[in-house]
């Protein structure tokens, strides 16, 4: 069984309702999405910026998402970086993913408007594989992972500190939902996030193709035995 205390010690991860949780599910949720503080410095966060702004600059907010999955935001994939960000990217994909991982060449970059959020949804197989993960700009904010069946008890909030790196994989990625809280519901663990604009630099692994969509099954809840 997971130890509620080694949980507690990191204060990057919330988890709500734990004595309500499977042991095997708490175990996958703890080891797969995880926070790295200051992954980046000042300087690599403002070599990204100095790139990234003249593009995104040209492009407005939009309020409605091709999947309705996000409000007030802009976004592009990047696939070409001055030496020096390409240096942090591949800093990035040896922190997230296997040494024989295929990765998607362009980057994708979100900018999410202070008055904007991301709603809870999972990512699809379609255009990214086992691994979603990202460097948080300009802004801290809180991520919120939801059971797609059990969504009002098993829920996880991940504290994106700026120029913090997050990774959801496992079932993070397929059997919870995530979103990023708008500003009137940017709490973690009892305590308001002040989040304003925010600019993720997110890398993703090749989708695996050869399974499509109808087959992707989830993972049964297991209930707990102790």
């Amino acid at each position: 069984m997971v130890r509620l205390s080694l949980i507690g010690l990191n204060k990057l991860i919330y988890i709500h309702n734990i004595p309500k949780w499977p042991s095997n599910i708490l175990k996958d949720i703890t080891e797969n999405c995880t926070v790295i503080p200051d992954f980046i410095t000042e300087n690599e966060e403002m070599s990204l910026l100095k790139e990234i702004e003249p593009h995104m600059k040209r492009l407005k907010y939009e309020k409605s998402h091709w999947d309705d999955a996000i409000y007030l935001y802009r976004e592009r994939e990047q696939r070409n970086w001055n030496e020096n960000n390409k240096e942090v990217l591949s800093r990035i994909a040896k922190a997230s993913f296997p040494p024989e991982t295929i990765h998607l060449s362009y980057i994708h970059i979100l900018d999410l408007h202070k008055d904007g959020h991301i709603k809870p949804h999972t990512d699809s197989i379609r255009y990214c594989g086992n691994t979603i993960t990202g460097v948080s700009l300009l802004s801290d904010s809180v991520m919120r992972l939801r059971h797609k069946d059990e969504k009002d008890i098993y829920i996880v909030d991940l504290l994106l500190k700026r120029r913090s790196l997050y990774k959801l994989t496992g079932i993070g990625r397929y059997d919870f939902t995530h979103e990023i809280l708008d500003q009137k519901e940017s709490n973690f663990s009892g305590i308001k996030v002040q989040k304003n604009r925010r600019i993720s630099v997110i890398c993703r692994d090749m989708p695996q193709k050869e399974k499509p969509p109808e087959e992707l099954e989830y993972k049964p809840l297991v209930e707990n035995v102790n």
